[in-house]
Formats: structure tokens, C-alpha cells, sequence
């Protein structure tokens, strides 16, 4: 009996032991697990912040405030939701303070529920949250290996309304609205009607808003602002111009709270200068918050920023096309671009999406890369729109070369298009937490997306690796970045499988099938494994 108990015990920590040794390989942007959600979309976890500023206007279908808050996001980090995704970051959508008012922009009322029409950078908005939400959801997030990364409006404040007046002539333009045609009219020029863009090419000096001084006077914050202001000023040397401010406002989530990266928005509507600068802004006050906090420090990585250059994609490499002039972002403070070409080369087999963006990925674009997705919130041609290949979607989303961004509701197959909404609207459902709670067919999915997910987050191969063919048929292919390697195989038939792994691993390796829990062992130079399954995801223990 004491062997039988010796021997149980020295399994269970050889067994932890191996988890752990996954566990702790070191987080690369590269190859993370990204989860997108929209803030007022994904769960209600605090209803007594529904209403504010009086926003009980009728809107159109799925354009009003639905009640999704940061406490939301904090109930499922505590639930470990995202960490049995394998998610080690999560994109919210802005939380700023929005315009009180409502608007309507062709598709019927509509408030700021999304994030995008900025009233004030430096408050959060209540329907999303107070400060010390947002404090505890980073905090909360890093003890579990999460990243934080918010979402940066600087091209543009929100819509004018009878109750929110425009920002100055100094701040901002009116008019034209792009045409698209050239760079000029491109980033010099309103996105639509009445989406008043900030002069973001300019470096005169602009005094503040009086609607903002009256303002933080109300909220008796006036003083510490300006204090604030002018030490920020002071150090940098840069001139009060409308995007430094803004630039200092978004930076100061970063120095006070230490979130880990910002998307940006509307990318290519702006000089691509501004986001030199902004990473650097940002950079700095990352640095000042681990000077202060080195015991919340995570890693060494750099702050993250990764922008949405809408319609670009990896096939153009590291230059986005204007018609009269090339810009390349990437050497403008991104390390990654949204790629919008992921959702279209997807229906590619599998061996020519992987090996093609494995080259790319270690070619054209080393040292940076893409951020992949499939479904998102305002791109109304996704991969998958009537969720009819989900499981392929998953596979594919999750095992491709760069970042993964899962769409919230991807894992749950939740529905894009819904009675009476108009356009992007149908993309910004409410999350479907009933069917993950009581239909076995999304539980099903969500177990697939767990399963893929978990693989990825512990193995930077998966997104930052050397992608390299092993057979063709049955297909199986490895992954190697650094000392991490791991070995992956798809569409394979029930039953026996074997490979031969001369070369790959040693005989005696023991390797673990993430998907379906099985342990085996390298014996005479192959792997050989009997599974229900028709994917097989090694990795060494």
C-alpha cells in the first residue's frame, strides 16, 4: 500500500510538473490568443449602471445601451471563461465617456453603445463602468496570464446631438467627408456626416475645449487635469495640439493601470506619423508603470499596439496602397495590423493558408505580424456569417500562423443576423450565454474552441512558429519556435493514427494529445495514437 501511495504521489507531480513546464513557457504577442468583445454586448453584470445621462430615447433594433459592463467581464474572468478558452488577452471595445445624446445615421437612433463616439477621454463611461472596474479586471486578468488591451479612438470624437455640442474649430473639422479616392482624401476629411474629425495633422497649439473646462469644473476635477497636463507637456516637449492631448488622455489608462496594449481605430485616417508618437507616449507610461508596480509586472514585452488599416492585408506585406502613396504602419509604432484578408483566404485547405502565411510571417513581415480573424463588428462579409462551418472556422482561426482574434460568440456560434436590425447591428448581438449554458451543440463547439485554444496559449509555436509540412496525406504538420515545438494533425481518420516523427522527437518521448487527453510514447521513430478524434494536437511532456 505505502508503494501503491508513493507512486500515485510522485505521478501527481510528475503530472503538475508537466503542466506547469507548459504553463510557464514565456507569452509572445505573436502567437497570442486574442478575445474581441464589445463591452455592452457581452454580459450585464451590473444592472443598476444601465440608464445614465437620461439615454431612454427609442433606438432601432440593437442600437441602444443593452446593459454589457465591465463587471460583466469581470464575473467570467472569475469564472475562468476566458482561461478555459486559452484567451491570454482580451480587446474591449472603448470605455470612455460617450455622447449623452442620441443620433441617427441612416440605420435608424443610436447611442454611442459601442464605444466609438468619445465625448470625454479622460472618464470612463458609467453604463460601461467606474475606474475601479477597470482597476480590478486588469488586475484580476494578470493574476490568470490575461492581457489588457483597450481600444484607441483618436481620428475622431462622437456625432454632434441637440445635448453634446462639437469641439472647437481648433480641435476639429466638419467637413468634407472622405472620398477615399487618395491619401489626402483619406485622412484630411470627416469619415461620414456628422463624425467631426480631430486635426490630427496639425501641431498648433489648441487651448481646451470650454465644454471640457466647465465640465471637469462640475466634476471637481479641473485642477488636477491641468496639473496633469502640464507635467505631461513639460516632459515631452510636445505642443498642446488636439492629438497630444488625446495621445496623453488614452496614455494615462496605461501609467495608472497598466493595461498591456491598445487596438487602434481608423488607422489609415490619420498622418501615420500620430502613431509613431502615440506608441511612444504609450511605451513611456507602460514604463512608468512598472517602475511603480514591479511586483505586477508581468514580462518584458513592449507595450502592444495593433491597428485597424481597414482593407488591409498580409498579402500586401508591410505597405498599405493609397492610390498616390504607400504607407508602411509597421514602421510607424505597430507591431501588428488586423488582417483583413484572413476571412477570405480561409477557404483555402488547410496546407496552403498555413505554409503561406508561415512564409510571410517569416519573410516579408519578421519581426511583426498580423492579427487574423474571421467575424468581427463591423465587417459585414465574415467567414462564416449563417454559422454553418463552425467547427472549421475554429480550426482554422486557431492553428493559423499570427495572432488569433475570437470574436465574441464565435466559440458559441451566435447569431449574426437578427429580425429588424440593419447592418453592422447584426454583428453586435447580445452574447448567447444560454445556449453555452443549456445546448449541447454549443457546448460541443465551445469544448472544440477550448480544446484549440488552450493548445495555442501554451505553445507560442502555434502563432509564431515555423509551419512545416510532414505528410500530405494523412496531414500533419509541426510548428517550432524556439525551444517549443509541437505536432499537429487534421482530418484524420477514427481509429489508429500513425506518423513518423524521425527527426522531430526522440524514441521515449512522451507526448500528450491536447484534444483528446491521451499520453503515448515515441517508439521506434513514430507516434501512433487511437482516438475518436480526427485531430491530434502533440506536445511534449
Amino acid at each position: 500500500m505505502k508503494k501503491v501511495l508513493i507512486f500515485l504521489v510522485f505521478s501527481l507531480l510528475t503530472s503538475c510538473n508537466s503542466v506547469k513546464k507548459i504553463q510557464e513557457k514565456p507569452f509572445v504577442w505573436e502567437g497570442a490568443n486574442v478575445y474581441f468583445l464589445l463591452t455592452d454586448r457581452f454580459k450585464n453584470g451590473d444592472p443598476s449602471n444601465d440608464i445614465n445621462y437620461g439615454r431612454k430615447e427609442k433606438t432601432a433594433v440593437l442600437r441602444g445601451f443593452e446593459g454589457g459592463d465591465l463587471r460583466g467581464v469581470i464575473q467570467k474572468i472569475d469564472d475562468n471563461y476566458f482561461s478555459d478558452l486559452g484567451i491570454n488577452a482580451i480587446w474591449i471595445t472603448p470605455i470612455v465617456e460617450q455622447i449623452h445624446g442620441a443620433t441617427n445615421e441612416g440605420t435608424g437612433n443610436t447611442y454611442g453603445f459601442h464605444g466609438y463616439w468619445t465625448k470625454d477621454w479622460t472618464e470612463l463611461d458609467p453604463n460601461f463602468g467606474t475606474k475601479n472596474d477597470l482597476g480590478e479586471l486588469v488586475e484580476k486578468a494578470h493574476k490568470k496570464g490575461i492581457r489588457i488591451v483597450l481600444d484607441a479612438v483618436i481620428n475622431h470624437t462622437g456625432p454632434v446631438t441637440d445635448i453634446d455640442e462639437v469641439y472647437p474649430d481648433s480641435w476639429v473639422r466638419t467637413s468634407p467627408t472622405c472620398t477615399y479616392n487618395n491619401f489626402k482624401n483619406t485622412t484630411e476629411c470627416t469619415l461620414v456626416a456628422n463624425l467631426p474629425d480631430i486635426l490630427t495633422e496639425s501641431d498648433e497649439s489648441a487651448e481646451l475645449p470650454q465644454m471640457l473646462v466647465d465640465k471637469w469644473k462640475r466634476e471637481g476635477k479641473y485642477e488636477s487635469e491641468m496639473k496633469s497636463l502640464d507635467a505631461f507637456f513639460g516632459r515631452t516637449g510636445y505642443p498642446r495640439a488636439p492629438k497630444y492631448y488625446i495621445m496623453k488622455w488614452l496614455a494615462d489608462y496605461v501609467q495608472e493601470y497598466g493595461i498591456d496594449g491598445y487596438r487602434v481605430d481608423t488607422v489609415k485616417h490619420t498622418n501615420e506619423d500620430v502613431w509613431k508618437d502615440f506608441q511612444k507616449v504609450c511605451q513611456e507610461a507602460f514604463n512608468i508603470y512598472k517602475r511603480n508596480n514591479p511586483s505586477k509586472v508581468l514580462d518584458n514585452n513592449l507595450f502592444f499596439t495593433v491597428g485597424e488599416v481597414y482593407g488591409y492585408g498580409i498579402s500586401q506585406k508591410q505597405n498599405y496602397d493609397f492610390g498616390d502613396k504607400k504607407v508602411n504602419y509597421y514602421q510607424n509604432g505597430f507591431k501588428s495590423l488586423i488582417n483583413f484578408d484572413f476571412k477570405g483566404d480561409a477557404n483555402q485547405p488547410y496546407e496552403e493558408l498555413f505554409s503561406n502565411y508561415s512564409k510571410l510571417l517569416h519573410s516579408d513581415l519578421n519581426g511583426k505580424t498580423v492579427m487574423n480573424y474571421l467575424t468581427s463588428h463591423d465587417d459585414g462579409s465574415p467567414f462564416d456569417k449563417e454559422r454553418k462551418r463552425t467547427y472549421e472556422a475554429g480550426t482554422k482561426l486557431l492553428l493559423a500562423p499570427g495572432i488569433s482574434q475570437v470574436y465574441y460568440g464565435d466559440e458559441t456560434a451566435r447569431t449574426l443576423a437578427v429580425a429588424g436590425a440593419e447592418g453592422d447591428a447584426n454583428l453586435r448581438s447580445n452574447m448567447n450565454w444560454n445556449d453555452s449554458n443549456n445546448n449541447l451543440a454549443t457546448q460541443k463547439l465551445l469544448e472544440h474552441y477550448q480544446k484549440l485554444g488552450k493548445f495555442r496559449a501554451d505553445h507560442s509555436s502555434v502563432g509564431a512558429g515555423v509551419h512545416r509540412l510532414i505528410s500530405s496525406s494523412p496531414y500533419w504538420f509541426t510548428r517550432s519556435y524556439n525551444d517549443d515545438k509541437v505536432l499537429i494533425g487534421l482530418d484524420l481518420n477514427s481509429g489508429i493514427k500513425e506518423i513518423s516523427v524521425s527527426g522531430i522527437f526522440d524514441d521515449g518521448i512522451r507526448l500528450r494529445d491536447a484534444y483528446s487527453g491521451k499520453v503515448i510514447s515515441v517508439q521506434n521513430g513514430k507516434a501512433t495514437i487511437n482516438t475518436d478524434h480526427s485531430i491530434v494536437l502533440f506536445e511534449k511532456i
